[in-house]
Protein backbone atom coordinates (compact mmCIF):
# COMPACT_ATOMS: atom_id res chain seq x y z
CA UNK A 1 0.00 0.00 0.00
CA UNK A 2 1.10 3.35 -1.30
CA UNK A 3 0.24 6.98 0.42
CA UNK A 4 0.53 9.88 -1.37
CA UNK A 5 0.68 13.35 -0.43
CA UNK A 6 0.61 16.46 -2.12
CA UNK A 7 3.25 18.53 -0.55
CA UNK A 8 2.73 22.61 -1.41
CA UNK A 9 -0.30 24.12 -2.94
CA UNK A 10 0.19 27.68 -4.10
CA UNK A 11 -2.56 29.85 -6.23
CA UNK A 12 -0.62 32.20 -8.44
CA UNK A 13 -1.77 34.92 -10.18
CA UNK A 14 -2.43 34.33 -14.08
CA UNK A 15 -0.71 35.87 -16.66
CA UNK A 16 -2.77 37.54 -19.25
CA UNK A 17 -1.23 37.26 -22.92
CA UNK A 18 -2.90 39.05 -26.28
CA UNK A 19 -2.29 38.05 -29.85
CA UNK A 20 -2.67 40.83 -32.26
CA UNK A 21 -3.90 41.00 -36.38
CA UNK A 22 -2.33 44.93 -36.49
CA UNK A 23 -1.30 47.16 -34.13
CA UNK A 24 -4.19 48.88 -32.67
CA UNK A 25 -5.73 45.41 -31.95
CA UNK A 26 -2.11 44.71 -30.38
CA UNK A 27 -2.78 48.04 -28.12
CA UNK A 28 -6.45 47.59 -27.41
CA UNK A 29 -5.71 43.80 -26.17
CA UNK A 30 -2.48 44.90 -24.31
CA UNK A 31 -4.68 47.45 -22.48
CA UNK A 32 -7.26 45.30 -21.76
CA UNK A 33 -4.83 42.58 -20.28
CA UNK A 34 -3.32 45.58 -17.80
CA UNK A 35 -7.22 46.41 -16.65
CA UNK A 36 -7.32 42.45 -15.96
CA UNK A 37 -3.76 42.04 -14.80
CA UNK A 38 -4.39 44.98 -12.16
CA UNK A 39 -7.48 44.13 -11.52
CA UNK A 40 -6.49 40.98 -10.40
CA UNK A 41 -3.17 42.33 -8.07
CA UNK A 42 -5.57 44.44 -6.66
CA UNK A 43 -7.88 41.18 -5.76
CA UNK A 44 -4.85 40.14 -4.29
CA UNK A 45 -3.49 42.51 -2.14
CA UNK A 46 -6.96 43.08 -0.52
CA UNK A 47 -6.40 39.65 0.65
CA UNK A 48 -3.17 40.51 2.44
CA UNK A 49 -3.32 40.72 5.81
CA UNK A 50 -0.51 40.69 9.09
CA UNK A 51 0.88 37.27 9.77
CA UNK A 52 -0.06 38.26 13.05
CA UNK A 53 -3.70 39.06 12.73
CA UNK A 54 -4.69 35.75 11.00
CA UNK A 55 -6.56 33.18 12.47
CA UNK A 56 -8.30 31.48 9.48
CA UNK A 57 -10.27 34.24 8.40
CA UNK A 58 -11.29 34.24 4.84
CA UNK A 59 -9.96 31.55 3.91
CA UNK A 60 -11.81 30.12 0.88
CA UNK A 61 -11.85 27.28 -1.70
CA UNK A 62 -13.44 27.25 -5.46
CA UNK A 63 -16.91 26.63 -5.71
CA UNK A 64 -17.31 27.33 -1.86
CA UNK A 65 -19.79 30.35 -2.37
CA UNK A 66 -22.64 27.69 -3.81
CA UNK A 67 -21.67 25.53 -0.44
CA UNK A 68 -20.62 27.68 2.58
CA UNK A 69 -24.63 28.56 3.18
CA UNK A 70 -25.91 25.21 3.25
CA UNK A 71 -22.66 23.87 5.07
CA UNK A 72 -23.33 26.98 8.22
CA UNK A 73 -27.03 25.63 8.78
CA UNK A 74 -26.24 22.37 9.12
CA UNK A 75 -23.15 22.83 11.20
CA UNK A 76 -23.87 20.29 14.11
CA UNK A 77 -24.90 17.81 12.04
CA UNK A 78 -21.62 17.83 9.83
CA UNK A 79 -19.35 18.21 12.82
CA UNK A 80 -21.07 14.83 14.15
CA UNK A 81 -20.89 12.94 11.30
CA UNK A 82 -17.02 13.84 10.51
CA UNK A 83 -16.44 12.65 14.23
CA UNK A 84 -17.80 9.38 13.42
CA UNK A 85 -16.22 9.09 10.41
CA UNK A 86 -12.50 9.66 11.56
CA UNK A 87 -13.66 7.24 14.74
CA UNK A 88 -15.01 4.49 12.47
CA UNK A 89 -11.82 4.81 9.51
CA UNK A 90 -9.45 5.90 11.60
CA UNK A 91 -9.75 4.92 15.05
CA UNK A 92 -9.52 8.75 16.29
CA UNK A 93 -11.12 11.29 18.09
CA UNK A 94 -11.43 14.78 16.69
CA UNK A 95 -12.33 18.21 17.26
CA UNK A 96 -13.75 20.22 14.06
CA UNK A 97 -12.12 23.53 14.34
CA UNK A 98 -13.28 24.77 10.67
CA UNK A 99 -16.16 24.20 7.91
CA UNK A 100 -15.22 25.44 4.75
CA UNK A 101 -17.86 25.26 1.41
CA UNK A 102 -16.24 23.97 -1.77
CA UNK A 103 -17.33 23.09 -4.83
CA UNK A 104 -20.12 20.29 -3.79
CA UNK A 105 -18.80 19.61 -0.64
CA UNK A 106 -17.71 21.42 2.67
CA UNK A 107 -14.06 20.68 3.91
CA UNK A 108 -13.81 20.05 7.58
CA UNK A 109 -10.70 20.24 9.28
CA UNK A 110 -9.82 18.60 11.99
CA UNK A 111 -7.40 18.08 15.36
CA UNK A 112 -6.38 14.98 16.64
CA UNK A 113 -7.13 14.47 20.50
CA UNK A 114 -4.41 13.56 22.41
CA UNK A 115 -1.30 11.74 20.46
CA UNK A 116 -0.68 11.27 17.57
CA UNK A 117 -0.70 14.48 17.27
CA UNK A 118 -1.77 15.70 13.98
CA UNK A 119 -4.30 18.48 11.66
CA UNK A 120 -5.90 16.89 8.84
CA UNK A 121 -9.35 17.55 6.70
CA UNK A 122 -12.50 15.41 5.30
CA UNK A 123 -14.79 16.00 2.76
CA UNK A 124 -18.53 16.09 3.05
CA UNK A 125 -20.00 15.52 0.13
CA UNK A 126 -22.86 18.64 -0.74
CA UNK A 127 -26.33 18.51 -3.15
CA UNK A 128 -26.53 22.42 -4.03
CA UNK A 129 -29.78 21.85 -5.72
CA UNK A 130 -31.57 20.39 -3.34
CA UNK A 131 -29.42 22.15 -0.49
CA UNK A 132 -29.12 19.02 1.12
CA UNK A 133 -25.68 17.71 2.78
CA UNK A 134 -24.43 13.96 2.25
CA UNK A 135 -23.78 13.07 6.05
CA UNK A 136 -23.55 9.39 5.09
CA UNK A 137 -20.69 10.19 2.33
CA UNK A 138 -18.48 11.74 4.24
CA UNK A 139 -14.40 10.99 2.83
CA UNK A 140 -10.76 11.84 3.00
CA UNK A 141 -8.00 12.56 0.52
CA UNK A 142 -6.33 9.12 -0.53
CA UNK A 143 -3.16 9.33 1.47
CA UNK A 144 -4.21 12.59 3.35
CA UNK A 145 -4.99 11.13 6.84
CA UNK A 146 -2.68 8.28 6.69
CA UNK A 147 -0.07 10.29 6.15
CA UNK A 148 -0.96 13.24 8.53
CA UNK A 149 -1.45 10.36 10.69
CA UNK A 150 2.27 8.53 10.46
CA UNK A 151 3.41 12.04 11.03
CA UNK A 152 1.83 12.35 14.26
CA UNK A 153 3.43 8.45 15.16
CA UNK A 154 6.83 10.30 14.39
CA UNK A 155 6.94 13.37 15.50
CA UNK A 156 6.19 11.23 18.90
CA UNK A 157 9.31 8.45 18.19
CA UNK A 158 11.27 11.75 17.55
CA UNK A 159 9.69 14.18 20.30
CA UNK A 160 13.25 14.77 21.67
CA UNK A 161 14.85 15.79 18.49
CA UNK A 162 11.77 17.58 17.49
CA UNK A 163 12.21 19.36 20.68
CA UNK A 164 15.59 20.55 19.74
CA UNK A 165 14.17 21.83 16.52
CA UNK A 166 11.50 23.68 18.76
CA UNK A 167 13.66 25.63 21.44
CA UNK A 168 16.08 26.74 18.27
CA UNK A 169 13.68 28.38 16.58
CA UNK A 170 11.97 29.91 19.42
CA UNK A 171 15.30 31.27 20.23
CA UNK A 172 15.42 32.80 16.64
CA UNK A 173 12.03 34.51 17.17
CA UNK A 174 13.23 35.96 20.40
CA UNK A 175 16.62 37.26 19.23
CA UNK A 176 15.35 38.38 15.56
CA UNK A 177 11.94 40.43 14.43
CA UNK A 178 10.68 37.14 13.08
CA UNK A 179 7.76 35.13 14.17
CA UNK A 180 5.22 32.33 13.45
CA UNK A 181 1.80 31.76 12.36
CA UNK A 182 -1.29 31.89 15.06
CA UNK A 183 -1.67 28.56 16.43
CA UNK A 184 -5.80 29.36 15.68
CA UNK A 185 -4.65 29.42 11.91
CA UNK A 186 -2.69 26.13 12.33
CA UNK A 187 -6.19 24.77 13.78
CA UNK A 188 -8.56 26.09 11.04
CA UNK A 189 -6.48 26.11 7.99
CA UNK A 190 -3.64 23.75 8.86
CA UNK A 191 -4.53 20.37 6.96
CA UNK A 192 -0.96 19.31 6.98
CA UNK A 193 -0.26 16.27 9.41
CA UNK A 194 1.96 16.70 12.51
CA UNK A 195 2.17 21.25 12.94
CA UNK A 196 3.03 23.81 15.29
CA UNK A 197 3.49 27.38 15.17
CA UNK A 198 6.72 27.28 12.89
CA UNK A 199 6.30 23.95 10.31
CA UNK A 200 4.99 20.89 9.48
CA UNK A 201 5.95 17.69 8.61
CA UNK A 202 5.13 15.62 5.57
CA UNK A 203 6.01 11.88 5.17
CA UNK A 204 5.91 10.24 2.13
CA UNK A 205 8.17 7.21 3.11
CA UNK A 206 6.46 4.08 1.51
CA UNK A 207 8.64 2.48 4.25
CA UNK A 208 6.34 3.65 6.75
CA UNK A 209 2.99 2.35 5.58
CA UNK A 210 3.34 -0.11 7.97
CA UNK A 211 3.53 1.88 10.72
CA UNK A 212 -0.18 3.19 9.15
CA UNK A 213 -1.48 -0.12 9.37
CA UNK A 214 -0.35 -0.90 12.92
CA UNK A 215 -1.98 2.12 14.11
CA UNK A 216 -5.40 0.69 13.09
CA UNK A 217 -4.43 -2.12 14.99
CA UNK A 218 -3.64 -0.71 18.42
CA UNK A 219 -4.61 2.87 18.05
CA UNK A 220 -4.17 3.58 21.72
CA UNK A 221 -0.05 2.35 21.75
CA UNK A 222 1.97 3.84 23.93
CA UNK A 223 4.74 6.45 22.71
CA UNK A 224 7.35 3.81 24.45
CA UNK A 225 5.88 1.20 22.29
CA UNK A 226 6.10 3.16 18.77
CA UNK A 227 9.45 4.20 20.19
CA UNK A 228 10.65 0.47 20.30
CA UNK A 229 9.08 -0.25 17.12
CA UNK A 230 10.33 2.38 14.79
CA UNK A 231 13.76 2.99 14.18
CA UNK A 232 15.76 6.02 12.96
CA UNK A 233 17.53 3.27 10.69
CA UNK A 234 13.84 2.43 9.19
CA UNK A 235 13.63 5.61 7.74
CA UNK A 236 14.22 7.50 4.56
CA UNK A 237 14.59 10.79 5.74
CA UNK A 238 14.81 12.26 1.83
CA UNK A 239 10.98 10.94 2.48
CA UNK A 240 10.77 12.99 5.63
CA UNK A 241 9.76 16.61 4.86
CA UNK A 242 9.62 18.92 7.75
CA UNK A 243 8.92 22.46 6.32
CA UNK A 244 9.64 26.28 8.53
CA UNK A 245 7.61 29.03 7.70
CA UNK A 246 9.03 32.13 9.11
CA UNK A 247 7.54 36.05 8.79
CA UNK A 248 8.94 39.05 9.58
CA UNK A 249 7.54 40.85 13.00
CA UNK A 250 7.59 44.27 11.53
CA UNK A 251 4.97 45.50 9.16
CA UNK A 252 6.34 45.93 5.52
CA UNK A 253 9.51 44.68 6.21
CA UNK A 254 11.11 42.78 3.45
CA UNK A 255 12.44 39.21 4.68
CA UNK A 256 16.05 40.03 6.16
CA UNK A 257 18.84 37.78 4.39
CA UNK A 258 21.28 37.90 6.93
CA UNK A 259 18.64 36.00 9.17
CA UNK A 260 17.30 33.79 6.81
CA UNK A 261 21.08 33.18 6.26
CA UNK A 262 21.64 32.31 10.01
CA UNK A 263 18.46 30.15 10.73
CA UNK A 264 19.76 28.13 6.64
CA UNK A 265 23.53 27.58 8.83
CA UNK A 266 21.88 26.89 12.11
CA UNK A 267 19.97 23.93 10.34
CA UNK A 268 22.74 22.77 8.36
CA UNK A 269 25.34 22.57 11.46
CA UNK A 270 22.69 21.30 14.06
CA UNK A 271 23.40 17.80 14.98
CA UNK A 272 20.63 15.45 16.99
CA UNK A 273 17.63 16.46 15.01
CA UNK A 274 14.79 13.71 13.94
CA UNK A 275 15.80 12.39 10.28
CA UNK A 276 14.68 14.09 7.15
CA UNK A 277 14.42 16.85 4.65
CA UNK A 278 14.46 20.48 6.20
CA UNK A 279 13.41 23.30 4.05
CA UNK A 280 13.49 27.16 5.23
CA UNK A 281 11.25 29.80 3.83
CA UNK A 282 11.35 33.28 5.58
CA UNK A 283 8.44 35.28 4.01
CA UNK A 284 7.58 39.34 4.92
CA UNK A 285 4.89 40.25 7.57
CA UNK A 286 1.95 39.25 5.55
CA UNK A 287 -0.56 36.35 4.10
CA UNK A 288 -3.08 36.04 1.78
CA UNK A 289 -5.93 35.22 3.77
CA UNK A 290 -8.02 33.53 0.98
CA UNK A 291 -5.53 30.67 0.79
CA UNK A 292 -3.71 30.74 4.04
CA UNK A 293 -0.10 31.14 2.74
CA UNK A 294 2.84 33.85 1.31
CA UNK A 295 3.58 32.70 -2.17
CA UNK A 296 5.46 36.29 -2.94
CA UNK A 297 8.30 36.54 -4.77
CA UNK A 298 10.51 38.36 -2.15
CA UNK A 299 10.35 35.16 0.30
CA UNK A 300 13.25 33.91 1.05
CA UNK A 301 13.76 29.88 0.55
CA UNK A 302 16.24 26.90 0.81
CA UNK A 303 13.93 23.70 -0.20
CA UNK A 304 14.10 21.18 -3.34
CA UNK A 305 16.34 20.39 -5.01
CA UNK A 306 18.56 22.02 -2.67
CA UNK A 307 16.98 20.57 0.62
CA UNK A 308 18.79 20.06 3.69
CA UNK A 309 19.10 16.18 4.70
CA UNK A 310 19.88 15.14 8.20
CA UNK A 311 20.05 11.60 8.37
Amino acid sequence: MKFKKILTLSIGIPMLLGGCMNLDLWNHDRNSDKTEANNSQAEYNQNLIRVQDYTGQGYALDGGQATAEIAKAHHEEIEKAVKTFFLEKYKTKVKVHNIVGALNAASVFVESEGEPHFHTYAVVPIDVKNKEVLLDKVWSQEGQVEGAITSGIYAMVFEKELGKLDDYLKKVANKNPVIGINQEAVNKVGGSGYSTTFYYITITDDNLDKIYLEYLKRPKKSKEEWKSELKRTDINPKRCYITIHLYMENAKAEPDKHIFDQVVKGIENMNGLAPGSYSILLHDNTINKRVGSNSKENTLERSIPNIIIKP
